[in-house]
């Protein structure tokens, strides 16, 4: 076994672009402060999505990040802006020459909620168990590694072992978030795995205790005094997460004190309104979260390229970002933010109704002048979502083309948009940061191998897979780049989407809420360093 100075033939140099840059001289423990008598509170956040499950193994999005980040620990934690990784159940990991095998170094020093000490076994049966549920982070691993490769070398090592070399590996890490095995075990039914007992209990090391949970209104958790990142002088007894779906009753609840802090993504007027009350702080973080519209490309008439184009230029982009944004965002041409490597210099489409009446007339000498209606899903809670909605029918209509607009909560939408059965013509809605790497956009939402899950859009390009599987194992990052500047640029000239801006996030906090640790990989949810001072 060697450490990852060495990879099979390739200098360290390129073994550690595995990581990403800013994650590079992390390797060892951070030193925090333990437990001391300091200053508690309680803060409540208001959130715009429903929290339907705690398992932290069947949900991988945004909308219900907040109840990984405080009740459940990965091996490596992502913190800070530009994102960076720290250890965290693990010390620091070795890879071996042939670039296979990964071999985790854990803490002693853990213990779950219940008091159990964790061991390499936990962390053995919980990525076991997302290979096998076949949700959430669960279907990032599923290409890259088989059930029984995750092995427990001793008590406090585990060892994963690939298919096949991984570029992206190492940023996924801290996706595996880590249950008590035995309490789980103990509470499956009839072979379940936990999911019953999983969506309203915790079995976690987190640095918060589960103490109320209701999925009509959110959940309660208590500070986990022998969490093992100890605690500094300041700190919050108490977090409510609770949902609250109109937005006015958030802003307003939260100008009044009754919350200490709202979702980071707000419409400009909002922001505002907020800014000018006087009575809140509104922190500001650049970001790489791409609003764009999703499209069915496997069902018909969203199959033909000259439908698909005349969608592309139906949208008004500019009108969109610089009236209803109200210039607050940048436009992004691509599913890859455009302040990430890997990034094609593409001008992006324009809104030209002439131009998308040439393309619906060219669909139309080929399939027929009858088009039926098409159905756009919205994200309830989301305005953003629901005025691009408009936008496009608006638009469509124009053209000849009905829409019918259909809202609901995020995990209904992401419900249906798992199948291609269920999954609406188009949805408009956010692709987050869920590690720093352009796997996490343009390979998950256009690559085949994670189909239907996050490839949702059913677009499946021998072209596309062949770059984006390359870039999946080699190591150099300037190579990378050229592949998925290929794919991406072919995925733009296939229409395959409509992508809209890239995100800045604008958070909102009652005035005596301090430390917020932004990250974009978590939008300023992980709570364990912030805290309310009196």
């Amino acid at each position: 076994m060697t450490s990852t100075k060495t990879f099979g033939n390739v200098d360290r140099r390129s073994i550690l672009k595995m990581i990403p840059a800013a994650a590079l001289g992390t390797m060892a423990f951070p030193a925090m402060g333990m437990a001391a008598g300091g200053a508690g509170g309680r803060y409540v956040h208001a959130n715009n999505s429903a929290y339907d499950t705690l398992d932290p193994h069947t949900v991988n999005d945004v909308a219900r990040v907040a109840s990984r980040l405080n009740f459940y620990d990965g091996l490596y934690r992502w913190v800070d802006n530009p994102p960076k990784m720290i250890p965290w159940l693990a010390t620091s990991h070795e890879v071996s020459e042939d670039g296979l095998t990964w071999t985790f170094q854990l803490r002693d020093d853990v213990t779950f909620h219940d008091g159990t000490n964790m061991t390499a076994e936990d962390v053995v049966y919980s990525l076991e168990r997302m290979l096998e549920l076949k949700q959430g982070a669960g279907s990032l691993f599923i290409p890259m590694i088989d059930p029984g490769q995750t092995k427990a070398v001793d008590k406090y090592v585990v060892a994963f072992t690939l298919k096949e070399p991984s570029a992206i590996f190492g940023s996924l890490v801290p996706s595996i978030l880590v249950v008590n095995s035995k309490l789980v075990k103990a509470n499956e039914v009839n072979g379940d795995h936990g999911q019953a007992f999983l969506i309203d209990n915790v079995a976690g090391t987190g640095s918060f205790t589960l103490s109320r949970y209701d999925p009509a209104r959110g959940f309660v958790g208590k500070r986990y005094v022998e969490h093992f990142a100890g605690w500094g002088d300041n700190y919050l007894d108490e977090i409510e997460f609770r949902t609250v779906l109109e937005t006015n009753t958030r802003i307003q609840g939260l100008m009044s004190g009754d919350y200490n802090g709202l979702d980071g993504y707000l419409a400009p007027d909002q922001v505002e309104r907020l800014r000018s009350s006087g009575k809140v702080q509104v922190f500001e973080q650049e970001s790489m979260r791409v609003f764009h519209i999703a499209m069915h490309n496997g069902r018909a008439p969203l199959d033909d390229k000259n439908f698909r184009m005349a969608m592309v230029h139906a949208f008004d982009y500019d009108g969109y970002i610089n009236e209803i944004m109200q210039g607050t965002v940048a436009r992004n041409p691509t599913i890859l933010p455009g302040n990430l490597w890997g990034a094609p210099d593409v001008e992006g489409y324009s809104f030209d109704l002439e131009k998308a009446k040439s393309y619906l007339d060219a669909y139309k000498a080929e399939h027929g002048d009858e088009i039926r209606t098409l159905k756009i899903g919205t994200l309830a809670g989301f305005s953003e979502t629901e005025q691009v909605a408009s936008l496009m029918q608006n638009a469509l209509a124009q053209l000849g083309i009905k829409v019918d607009i259909e809202s609901a909560p995020w995990p209904v939408i992401s419900t249906m948009m798992q199948s291609p059965d269920t999954m609406p013509d188009m949805v408009p809605y956010w692709k987050s940061t869920y590690y720093v790497d352009p796997n996490n956009w343009v390979g998950e939402l256009y690559g085949s191998r994670y189909a239907p899950t996050r490839n949702i859009s059913a677009y499946h390009v021998d072209y596309v897979d062949e770059r984006l599987e390359k870039a999946l194992v080699i190591t150099d990052q300037d190579e990378r780049a050229k592949l998925y500047e290929e794919a991406t640029r072919r995925i733009y000239d296939d229409a395959a989407g409509i992508w809209i801006y890239n995100t800045k996030w604008y958070g909102p906090y009652t005035k005596n809420v301090k430390n917020v640790r932004f990250c974009p990989v978590g939008n300023g949810q992980d709570m364990r360093w912030s805290y309310v001072e009196d």
